[in-house]
């Protein structure tokens, strides 16, 4: 992949205007999103590199862990889709998933693969225990233990994320480095390309399974948000 010094100076731009927060998921192949407590500013982003086995990045609420959102609320979520990162690699290219963040509410997160939610792969955005201090990300991580893993496949509203050349509401805006189009639809409610934003929800869906390069140098451009150059 091929970048003009215009292009660079310009991506380097727009990452400044607009932070991107990275988590890298399974990262050394644990079972974790790292970091797996952030503060995200609304109208910010939140990419999700996926540097190792076959994971989601799903929302839920904290009150139904491992659990979609949609199961328990009016709030459609968002889910990222499986993502094989082996599949990947010998590209030298990562999985990502970029949500942008539009309200200060805490947003909840698991994997459904298998029982990763009950072994403590869940995270949180904008944790609020000032508010109430029982809502906590090691009290959600203590229920999830307890809880049995859903996911929006075993709905029947499951499949993969839109990489989206129909905007927010549906199929989302491409990835780093994803084409226009790429992956499924975005009127699938819990698909990667994901609904219209919801003021309980926290997020916008804004992105599908783009594809961030590994090459030197340039993945902490991509990785800050600066997919709209990448088209």
């Amino acid at each position: 992949m091929q970048f003009s010094t215009l292009a660079l100076a310009a991506l380097a731009s727009i990452a400044s205007a607009q932070r991107t927060t990275v988590v890298y998921v399974a990262r050394n192949g644990t079972l974790t999103f790292s970091p797996n407590n952030i503060r995200v500013n609304p109208g910010e982003f939140v990419q999700f590199q996926f540097l190792s086995g076959n994971h989601t990045v799903t929302q839920s609420n904290f009150d139904a862990p491992c659990q979609p959102i949609a199961m328990h609320t009016n709030v459609t979520g968002f889910h990222s889709g499986f993502q094989p990162a082996a599949a990947s690699a010998g590209m030298g290219m990562i999985p990502t998933y970029t949500v942008q963040i539009n309200s200060t509410n805490p947003v909840w997160l698991y994997c459904v693969q298998g029982r990763h939610c009950e072994n403590g792969m869940v995270m949180v955005i904008n944790e609020n225990t000032a508010a109430n201090s029982s809502r906590s990300l090691s009290a959600y991580r203590a229920a999830a233990a307890q809880a049995t893993t859903v996911g929006p496949a075993d709905l029947g509203i499951g499949g993969s994320p839109g990489g989206g050349s129909n905007g927010g509401t549906a199929g989302g805006i491409p990835g780093a480095g994803g084409a226009p189009g790429a992956g499924g639809a975005g009127n699938n409610p819990l698909g990667g390309g994901g609904s219209t934003t919801d003021s309980a929800n926290g997020a916008l869906p804004t992105a599908g399974a783009g594809m961030l390069a590994a090459a030197p140098g340039m993945a902490g451009l991509v990785a800050a948000g600066v997919w709209a150059l990448l088209l």
